[in-house]
């Protein structure tokens, strides 16, 4: 499967990627989902009953290790890993527990409702005395997060939560392109998701459809995250280097003590646009903008003052910058169409729309990457495309090749900070790009 020009194989495993003009959503695995810090007390009937399991999801051994036994509590901790349709009852059931154990359990404090609410994968240390009786559970509800319950007689547990600390490291990556950037950063030790990653950051200003040559070269430095000395994950990409056709790009991420982050070129210029370049995940551009087009249904010269971009029916479909909806309907040979309007300079057409997307109708402001309807084939078209318009002042433009205004440089209260900060990760990135150079010369 090619995947607007980063040549993914065909899996089920490949990691979403942020919000990218250029590169292809890709459908994931369901995440386990972050739970509310104040989940109801009150227990959810369907853990009671046993549902529907996969019997092969028996007690295992655990990938986090379960808590030691001690002198003073001698019971015997076994871990058992959720299977799919298990829930908490079903999972009770076979360690050997009740119905009354799960309610105990659920109904014992904030926030031991988390475990009406367990996932495929997820697992669960019981501690389980020589009677039968349980008198442990530790749950790891997040990265950092574990639910502990101890037993202090009759029917009752005292409720805590262990907090852990993740330890965070710098790695690095860099390799040469020959065949698609996909299968060199794989080569380069990067995962999925931080290809899809490197490839947003890089989205505004590279087409990886259509711009990406072999002998193009990247570099990456990114975060590990430790728990008690073991790899988690890859956390952020905090600097990279990408060489598109022998002319040099830098990002550099920069987080403000209030929490927002973004990547900057390092004299402090956004390396976001105010428009995505494009607005939808595309296999191929079906036709140019092109003033004297022959309409491929009507047979006649007549202009096409916009870009289609060929992809499967469904595909979803972005606002390409911040703006208000000032049309969201029928319109002509167009199909079903949405128009945006940007501040007063600038507009966006997005045509032959399968459908809309809910919530939201004219008058609406929506977010750049915020998306607005999905591909289909309605008005005057030949298949299933995006037609989409620019225009400037009322002009219509290429949108392919008209210059983007660019998006607001990082704030003056935040330079000197940003220089400061951002001073180290230059300085690796010039090191590791002389270090590449350098073996390319031998």
């Amino acid at each position: 499967m090619i995947v607007a020009g980063l040549a993914l194989p065909s899996s089920d495993a490949v990691v979403e990627s942020p919000v990218s003009p250029a590169i292809k959503t890709l459908t994931l695995p369901e995440p386990r989902p972050v739970q509310d810090g104040n989940p109801t007390r009150s227990i959810d009937a369907d853990a009671l009953r046993p549902a529907a399991i996969d019997r092969t999801a028996a007690v295992a051994t655990a990938t986090d290790p379960a808590p030691t036994d001690t002198a003073d509590n001698p019971a015997a901790w076994q871990t058992v890993t959720v299977g799919n349709g298990d829930n908490l009852a079903a999972v009770f059931d076979r360690a050997g527990l009740t119905p009354r154990d799960v309610h105990n359990v659920v109904n014992a404090g904030d926030p031991a409702g988390e475990l009406t609410r367990i996932y495929p994968g997820d697992e669960i240390h019981l501690r389980i005395d020589d009677a039968g009786e349980l008198t442990g559970v530790r749950y790891r509800m997040d990265e950092t997060r574990t639910l502990v319950l101890e037993h202090t007689g009759e029917e009752t547990f005292d409720v805590n939560v262990e907090t852990a600390t993740l330890q965070r490291r710098t790695a690095e990556a860099q390799g040469t392109i020959n065949s698609s950037l996909y299968n060199a950063a794989l080569d380069a030790g990067l995962t999925d998701r931080l290809v899809m990653e490197l490839a947003g950051i890089f989205g505004w200003d590279i087409d990886f459809a259509l711009d990406i040559r072999a002998g193009d070269r990247f570099v990456v430095v990114y975060e590990e995250l430790y728990r008690d000395g073991e790899k988690i994950r890859n956390g952020n990409i905090l600097a990279a280097e990408f060489i598109n056709r022998g002319e040099r790009f830098r990002a550099l991420r920069y987080e403000t003590a209030e929490g927002e982050s973004n990547y900057y070129a390092p004299d402090g210029r956004s390396m976001r646009k105010a428009f995505l370049r494009t607005p939808t995940d595309f296999t191929r551009v079906s036709s140019e903008f092109n003033p004297d087009r022959l309409h491929p249904v009507l047979g006649t010269r007549r202009p096409h003052r916009g870009t289609d971009y060929a992809a499967p029916p469904g595909t979803p479909i972005k606002a390409a910058g911040d703006g208000k909806i000032v049309h969201r309907g029928t319109k002509g040979g167009y199909g079903k169409t949405v128009v945006l309007k940007h501040g007063g300079r600038y507009t966006t057409l997005y045509g032959h729309m399968s459908n809309y997307a809910n919530g939201h109708s004219v008058g609406d402001r929506v977010k750049q990457g915020e998306i607005i309807g999905y591909v289909g084939s309605t008005g005057l078209s030949t298949g299933p495309h995006l037609h989409y318009e620019f225009r400037v002042n009322g002009v219509h433009r290429n949108p392919r090749t008209v210059d983007l205004p660019e998006a607001e440089p990082i704030a003056e209260r935040y330079r000197a900070d940003f220089e400061r900060t951002t001073t180290a990760l230059i300085t690796r990135l010039d090191t590791l790009s002389g270090t590449r150079l350098a073996r390319a010369d031998d």
